[in-house]
């Protein structure tokens, strides 16, 4: 998931928004290499999204069902699921690839991409952007809140019984550490499904916008045209919020990235000492 969302900041903000705004003219402004850069971002975005529901499953599954926890809760599974979900939305995105035609030519060089007008028109392109949008972001928004609603539920009866359990056996009434940790799960996930559908909710109100008042978005007005690139900002802010929602609060996670940060240290120390030695 953390290289799923690392991918999308790559392509869609350094290769793709910094360069076109602050560096515009360079070989990544060509109009093969925009659409490649348009295409490869919009699969690490899907990449991302969907990576964040299958972590999300793998949450429930954790903590809902723990039948099923040893068998698909492993290393192996979690590659042969995120192996297969990458293969199949990178060639869902291929299409993209027919989609844009050149912005200019000059001296013979096409640079820019832009979809051509019949992707707003076209019967074909029309339902592909609503299976895309369908698939992303709507399809995954619902399972995260299903998957989370559920494992909350989980969390808050196990709180209770337990609750129970303490007062009825030594009258107990102080607070309960393994509740309070519950508790902060359970806030946890909703933040997870509140930021999702906050960050990305201009970007499908964009598509509802042009899909039915047949508005062209080549020719949007200054307001429409703040309106969806500030929906994109969110979108690419969204790939971003869930590596830290989920990953910093762990505390596996800062553990082996302090880990990492001290490597080089410790590498530099150690041959030192072998040096020396």
């Amino acid at each position: 998931m953390a290289t799923a969302d690392l991918l999308t900041i790559i392509i869609e903000v350094i290769l793709w928004r910094l360069s076109y705004y602050y560096f515009y003219g360079t070989f990544l402004d060509m109009t093969q290499m925009c659409i490649v850069i348009h295409v490869a971002g919009r699969a690490a975005t899907d990449c991302s999204v969907w990576f964040t529901v299958f972590f999300t499953f793998d949450r429930f599954v954790a903590i809902c069902c723990q039948k099923m926890k040893a068998k698909y809760c492993t290393g192996k599974a979690a590659a042969v699921v995120l192996t297969t979900t990458g293969i199949l939305l990178c060639c869902k995105n291929i299409p993209l690839y027919f989609i844009y035609e050149a912005g200019k030519v000059i001296n013979n060089v096409a640079w820019d991409c832009f979809r051509k007008p019949s992707a707003y028109t076209d019967p074909g392109w029309v339902g592909y952007d609503w299976l895309a949008t369908v698939l992303t972001p709507l399809l995954p928004f619902v399972l995260i809140m299903l998957l989370n609603t559920l494992t909350v539920r989980h969390i808050l009866v196990a709180s209770r019984v337990r609750k129970g359990l303490r007062i009825q056996s030594n009258g107990d009434k102080r607070s309960d550490p393994e509740m309070e940790s519950r508790r902060r799960s359970a806030i946890l996930l909703f933040t997870i499904s509140g930021s999702f559908i906050v960050l990305w909710s201009l970007l499908v109100a964009d598509f509802i916008y042009y899909t039915f008042s047949g508005a062209d978005p080549r020719n949007y007005t200054v307001s429409e045209y703040i309106f969806q690139h500030v929906g994109d900002i969110l979108m690419a802010v969204s790939c971003c919020t869930n590596t830290f929602i989920y990953g910093v609060t762990q505390s596996k996670f800062r553990e082996q990235l302090m880990n990492a940060a001290r490597y080089p240290l410790t590498s530099i120390i150690q041959m030192i000492h072998n040096r020396n030695n």
